[in-house]
């Protein structure tokens, strides 16, 4: 059966959307892109399309939940979980009839396909971990740190509304934007692509407030206490890390990764970006992209463990 550019899949009762730019009949892996969240979408990661032009085809997808795919808004914090993306996932794939690609993971997609790849399915070629960190209560510690830092007030405002429960006013949305604008999207005003996301996960905040919580710096959803750390040593495949020297997932956070993924594991630090390297640092992105999907194709991954700092040489 034909595969369409664009649509649904059946996952059990519910449908996941997706998009496929170039051929999945092409002899390169396809590229399998894992959005962050949960509960965000596909948008903000568009520009990896662009990626197509010159490695295999791009698969983006929206996560059950969100976006195109199927809206779930009664159910609650236990049906949300890492178990069931990982079985949405292996039944995207099985449903396109992908059985070689690459696995890319944006922010809590890293962690998901770290998991993922740890079952060793048989196609995997190479993972990208981008932005993410391997455990979440690492991720508060360092949130914690970064919140210090804010202007003077800010992180004050933040923990008062925190411990009333009153998230969901406006004074909270507003005193969340120094940290956004610091550590997660440097870029002003912000991108088109990623504002789509942006406001999907708040036009149905059922799966971020329910894994995640209110913001990206108060986790107390279900994720609060997940480590993907135990998976890592089950990595069988080239890996490349990818953060931005202001991310929010910050070094200490991606470390683990790179300790305990055994093998070929590659850590690019963005000079200029914070969480999101692909619209922040574009051009950079995509040529490190490139040069290691080209490494998987070519053969010559395999055995490095080094950290980079793009634009900057080696340290």
């Amino acid at each position: 059966m034909a595969i369409k550019p664009k649509g649904t899949v059946p996952f059990g009762p519910y449908r996941t959307w997706y998009q496929v730019t170039g051929d999945l009949q092409s002899e390169q892996p396809a590229l399998v892109v894992v959005h962050g969240g949960p509960g965000s979408t596909h948008d903000y990661l568009k520009n990896l399309t662009q990626l197509a032009e010159h490695t295999g085809p791009v698969v983006l997808y929206d996560q059950l939940g969100n976006g195109g795919s199927t809206h779930l808004p009664d159910k609650g914090p236990d049906f949300w979980t890492p178990d069931l993306f990982a079985d949405e996932l292996d039944n995207l794939l099985k449903q396109l009839g992908i059985d070689d690609y690459v696995l890319f993971g944006q922010s809590w997609g890293g962690l998901l396909v770290t998991k993922f790849a740890a079952g060793r399915p048989a196609g995997l070629r190479g993972l990208v971990i981008a932005n993410a960190p391997a455990s979440y209560p690492l991720w508060l510690e360092e949130a914690k740190r970064l919140r210090a830092d804010l202007p003077p007030g800010v992180n004050e405002t933040l923990l008062r509304h925190e411990a009333a429960g009153t998230t969901d006013s406006d004074e909270y949305h507003h005193a969340m934007r120094p940290f956004y604008e610091k550590h997660v999207c440097r870029l002003k005003p912000w991108p088109r692509d990623y504002l789509a996301s942006f406001y999907e996960v708040y036009n149905d905040p059922t799966v971020y407030y329910a894994m995640n919580g209110p913001s990206e710096f108060h986790v107390n959803g279900t994720l609060k206490d997940w480590s993907v750390t135990d998976y890592c040593p089950q990595v069988e495949v080239p890996t490349l890390l990818i953060s931005g020297r202001y991310d929010e997932a910050t070094p200490a956070t991606v470390q683990p990764f790179q300790d305990l993924i055994p093998g070929d594991v590659r850590w690019e630090i963005f000079e200029e970006s914070s969480h999101l390297p692909h619209l922040e640092e574009p051009e950079l992105f995509q040529q490190v992209m490139r040069d290691f999907l080209g490494s998987l194709a070519d053969g010559t991954a395999g055995g490095a463990r080094t950290k980079e700092t793009v634009g900057h040489g080696r340290h």
